[in-house]
């Protein structure tokens, strides 16, 4: 399962579409607060999030996520069209991946892949 926080619907819906078609179960969110609720109930393989969020920032929430024993081992990428390739704030923040956007499906669900463990034949 993946969670994936994004304030944009337009941009939401590609990525819970191209997600999905690559056979993954997807929890959307619309902002931090409620991406971190929904890394706490469902416990994801893994997280996806835009950085400018309301309420919560996706740096915020990675951050939130490494801070909790029982969700640090969940893989972040930070998906963000306001950073530049080898920006120190997602290091910082514990981030497993940082895509630039604009990102294709293929880009995006490479990411996903290489982070996941491989799947039970």
């Amino acid at each position: 399962m993946i969670v994936v926080a994004e304030d944009h619907e337009d941009i939401l819906f590609v990525l819970r579409r191209a997600l999905e078609r690559a056979g993954h179960e997807v929890v959307t969110t619309t902002d931090g607060e409620e991406a971190l609720e929904a890394v706490r109930k469902h416990l994801p393989d893994i997280v996806v999030t835009d950085v400018d969020m309301p309420k919560m920032t996706g740096l915020d929430l990675c951050r939130a996520i490494r801070a909790d024993e029982g969700l640090r081992h969940i893989p972040v990428v930070l998906a963000s069209g306001s950073m530049l390739p080898g920006d120190a704030r997602a290091a910082e923040a514990g981030a497993s991946a940082t895509l630039l956007k604009p990102f294709l499906p293929a880009q995006l669900l490479a990411c996903v892949a290489s982070l996941l463990p491989p799947r039970p034949a």
